[in-house]
This record gives structure tokens, C-alpha cells and sequence, in this order.
């Protein structure tokens, strides 16, 4: 079976609010996937990242589409190539060997690798991305823990009883389509809010290494007047991040953020981007 090599984490710098800490530790405690909601760009992802480099543990990454299925996370079979290479009878390759064509997926390579005494940490990102079956045998999976390859019985993976190999599963999810009743409950849920005070936000910004408190001051100050007009796409965290990482590095003066420099950072509409403007004496 041919897979990826494990990726190298560096530090993610996140600041994690009470209540979030809290809600990782208890699904970890419990066993149970952390489900994240919230505006998109709030650090729903970045939080996987986050506690794998704190924790020195591996992390496992699927990014969910809408064809995605459940069964992928555990392994794909690649048929086609096999098929391909029993016709031409490739030098050096051996099409009776079913398990060449077997490739682990994300799900897959946290179980195999618990098996052998490791826990790794998984992201499901977007699920709702998925067809509307994906949750469900998304959850007969994580319930499990355990699969054998149906074309190759033989190769079989399951975590075991000890919870402490358990993966620490974070899903993500940007509230485009309603969950099921049953994965909502066996889940641990919590919403990521907008940092709603200007000390929050700037402690975020020094964790990511902006260094100019004049600057971070005013940019808070704008954006959070930005979000208290009536947009369609009020900017996130995400975009205040780059926003300021973006003006520091070319040296933009704190006076100049009045008249919104480089507002395609911050508003992804032009209906926005026109009532930020007209509202830019108030600002």
C-alpha cells in the first residue's frame, strides 16, 4: 500500500478562549468528534493544527466535497490501474499484488495508526460540502474505529480499547446545510464567536506576530465598525489578519486606515464594498 509521509506541523500561533479550551478537553476526554461552527475564517481549521503541534501527535486532513464519501477516509481502491496494468503487463509490476492498489485514507492512516500504539489527530473539514448520507456513515465510521479492506480481507485495522489512541477528530462546519439529528448527538459542539472586545483582538494580533500597536489599534477600531453596518459578508478574523499583516508590511501609517486601503481584503462584495465607502465619514 503506497502513503503519504506524515507532514511536518510547524507552530500554529492560536488563541484559544476558555470555553474553547474547555470544549477540546472534553472531547478528548470523551472520545467524541469536536464539531466547530462559526463565521467562516474564525479559526475553526487552524484549531486542528493547533492542538496536533501542542500535542506532538500527527494530523490527518480530508477536505470534504460534494462527492466525497465516508468509505474514502478509510481506503480507496484503485480498480482502473489495476485493470490497466494486468492488460499491458507493466515490467515490474505485479497486478495480482491487490495491495499496491490499496491507498489508506485519512480516517484510515489515524485507525492503522493507533493500531501500532500512535494517536493522530483528524480534520473533517466542511462537511457540509457532502451529500446529505455523508454524516451518517460518517458516524458508523468514527463510532467504529474499525475496517477491514473488502478487496483484500486480509488487511484489517481497528483502534482497540485503550481511549487514549482514540483519534481527536475536529469537523468543521459553515452551517450551509442542517446535520443530522443522530451525528449532532454524539458530537461535542461549540461555536466559534467573533472576538467581541478590542483587548481579544488585539492579543490575537500580537500571537501572530504583528508587531505595530498603533496600527493593530486602528485596524480593530475600522473593522469593528465594518461590522456594525448592515453587509451581506461582514469581515472575519481571517480577513482582519491579512488586512494587517498586509499593511505592516509595506509600512501603511495608522492614519491612513480611515480611507480604507486595501479594502478587497476586508469586503468580498461590491454592494459592501460601496456601503463601507458611502459610510466612510462615519467611520
Amino acid at each position: 500500500m503506497s502513503n503519504p509521509p506524515i507532514k511536518a506541523l510547524s507552530k500554529e500561533f492560536y488563541l484559544a478562549d476558555p470555553n474553547l479550551k474547555e470544549a477540546v478537553d472534553l472531547a478528548i476526554a470523551l472520545g467524541r468528534p469536536l464539531l466547530l461552527q462559526g463565521e467562516p475564517g474564525c479559526g475553526k481549521t487552524c484549531l486542528a493544527y493547533a492542538v496536533a503541534y501542542a500535542l506532538g501527535l500527527p494530523l490527518e486532513e480530508s477536505y470534504i466535497k460534494s462527492t466525497s464519501r465516508a468509505q474514502d477516509l478509510l481506503y480507496t481502491y484503485d480498480a482502473v490501474n489495476r485493470l490497466y496494468d494486468a492488460q499491458l503487463g507493466e515490467a515490474g509490476r505485479d497486478s495480482r499484488d491487490i495491495k499496491k492498489y490499496i491507498r489508506l485514507g485519512p480516517l484510515g492512516r489515524a485507525i492503522a495508526r493507533a493500531q501500532y500504539g500512535r494517536r493522530s489527530v483528524v480534520l473533517i473539514d466542511e462537511i457540509d460540502k457532502a451529500d446529505i448520507d455523508f454524516p451518517n456513515d460518517l458516524l458508523w465510521e468514527l463510532d467504529r474505529l474499525e475496517f477491514r479492506v473488502t478487496e483484500a480481507p486480509e488487511i484489517h485495522y481497528a483502534v482497540g480499547s485503550d481511549p487514549a489512541l482514540r483519534p481527536i477528530v475536529f469537523v468543521t462546519h459553515n452551517e450551509e446545510k442542517a446535520l443530522p439529528t443522530a451525528f449532532l448527538r454524539r458530537c461535542i459542539f461549540h461555536y466559534i464567536h467573533f472576538p467581541d472586545s478590542e483587548t481579544r483582538l488585539q492579543q490575537i494580533l500580537a500571537t501572530q506576530q504583528i508587531k505595530n500597536e498603533k496600527l493593530s489599534h486602528k485596524a480593530i477600531e475600522v473593522i469593528l465598525k465594518l461590522r456594525g453596518l448592515d453587509l451581506s459578508k461582514r469581515p472575519g478574523l481571517s480577513e482582519l489578519l491579512d488586512w494587517v499583516g498586509y499593511l505592516e508590511a509595506v509600512n501603511t501609517p495608522a492614519d491612513k486606515l480611515d480611507k480604507l486601503p486595501q479594502l478587497g481584503a476586508l469586503l468580498k462584495q461590491e454592494s459592501d464594498r460601496k456601503r463601507a465607502i458611502e459610510s466612510l465619514p462615519k467611520i
